[in-house]
């Protein structure tokens, strides 16, 4: 199915995918010391700017830092107005977990605490520029028995609210950023059943109204459903993306404009979800990016084939150490691939391929990669998979990555207070 809106002239696994946690363990280390190699030249242009770094105007270059060119160039090492708004991005996300309710015993367990008009200045973000014009929600499609109820005390909540959608309304900051951007934010796994949610992990082929044209594009079944499911109360994540995206369409769609989905462990993989549905229902859909931060494998190849062919622009944050991002499922090299490596071995390749894909867990892994890792910051715990996996310890690594031969420099941006960790 494929919407066009019309502009009007008017001036919008087995995989654990907890909540990250906000006190990660740090050492304190006396200075470290890295390898510089090639990134000297990188490390020099940190150290002009290493007493205070406030967002850099991106003007007419918008489109290279949304990935119009896959980043390339950007990545290693990494271009300081990219990481800058990496960690902008990654901010938006802080701010949804940070908007959640955690307490179980709360009357409004798994609901935003805040009003959207106070949302992001209640979380930090009162200097972004931007205003939340939705709140979203997410619906498990998890049925359980009743009798659960009287074995365990935890809420069985079926729908939950999971992000936000907010817009960027200060034009001082639309003149920096080139553009009138539009953030989908989406925080973790946070309910007892968006836990099963994440352990429905073989693939399932995508429902009619998202088909791509090919029953082999399958993603996985957990993310799928949190994304379609709904209730006779509450509308589908899906539901209440389309008609903001519609309406910001609508509103804006005759200036520039981005939409930038970023999202942390299970709303990264719900944000690749967003991206496709978006590209792929509105024709005139503007620049759509992704900014994800620790988020699981989501979809087989012929879904990675669909987002390539859809436009959309997708950075992954990994952490090397983190273990959310080596599942769900495995990625197995194509025939191609195995023909290459002799005859005997490509057969057992192909054979063992056959195997996990007639269990439904073939996945492949999506879009541009910046690799970091928590063994080259002094500052981590070391073997700590929670640390690994938290939102904070990818904000810090990003801040302190260089290039892949220096991942890690202790003297880095300085970004205002606001932004920091």
């Amino acid at each position: 199915m494929t919407l066009s809106v019309t502009p009007t002239s008017q001036p919008n696994t087995s995989p654990s995918f907890s909540k990250p946690n906000f006190n990660p363990t740090f050492s304190h280390p006396t200075t470290p010391t890295l390898p510089f190699n090639k990134s000297q030249l990188a490390w020099d242009r940190l150290k002009s700017n290493s007493v205070e770094c406030n967002s850099p105007p991106l003007g007419h270059k918008w489109t290279q830092y949304q990935g119009i060119n896959h980043w390339e160039g950007l990545l290693d090492p990494l271009d300081d107005n990219l990481r800058a708004e990496i960690l902008r991005y990654g901010h938006f996300v802080e701010s949804a977990y940070r908007a959640f309710d955690f307490d179980t015993n709360s009357l409004t367990y798994a609901t935003c605490r805040f009003p959207e008009t106070s949302l992001l200045p209640q979380t930090g973000m009162r200097k972004s520029g931007y205003r939340v014009t939705k709140n979203l929600q997410a619906t498990c499609g998890v049925q359980l028995p009743s009798w659960i109820s009287s074995v365990s005390q935890l809420p069985r909540v079926q729908s939950s609210w999971i992000g936000y959608v907010a817009v960027c309304e200060d034009e001082k900051e639309i003149r920096r950023l080139g553009r009138r951007d539009v953030v989908i934010a989406l925080r973790g796994t946070a309910t007892c059943l968006e836990w099963l949610e994440n352990l429905r992990v073989t693939l399932t082929k995508l429902p009619e109204h998202m088909g791509c044209g090919s029953e082999e594009c399958m993603v996985e079944n957990g993310f799928l459903s949190l994304y379609v499911s709904k209730t006779d109360t509450c509308p589908s994540l899906q539901d209440m993306v389309r008609e903001e995206v519609a309406r910001v369409i609508q509103c804006y769609g005759h200036e520039p404009l981005s939409i930038s989905i970023t999202g942390h462990s299970l709303g990264a993989a719900l944000a690749l979800l967003c991206a496709y549905d978006i590209t792929t229902t509105f024709k005139n859909s503007p620049m759509v990016s992704v900014v994800s931060f620790g988020g699981p494998r989501v979809g087989n190849d012929k879904f990675r084939a669909q987002l390539e062919k859809s436009g959309t622009r997708i950075l992954r944050i990994v952490n090397s150490d983190d273990v959310i991002t080596k599942v769900p499922g495995l990625v197995v090299p194509d025939d191609d691939v195995a023909c290459n490596a002799g005859v005997h071995v490509a057969g057992l390749q192909t054979w063992f391929r056959k195997v996990v894909q007639d269990m439904q867990l073939v996945y492949a892994d999506v879009g541009q990669e910046l690799r970091v890792s928590s063994r080259e910051s002094p500052y981590l715990k070391k073997g700590d998979v929670a640390t690994c996996h938290d939102l904070k310890t990818y904000l810090h690594l990003v801040n302190g990555f260089v290039s892949s031969s220096c991942p890690y420099m202790s003297k880095t941006m300085q970004y205002p207070a606001e932004a920091s960790l």
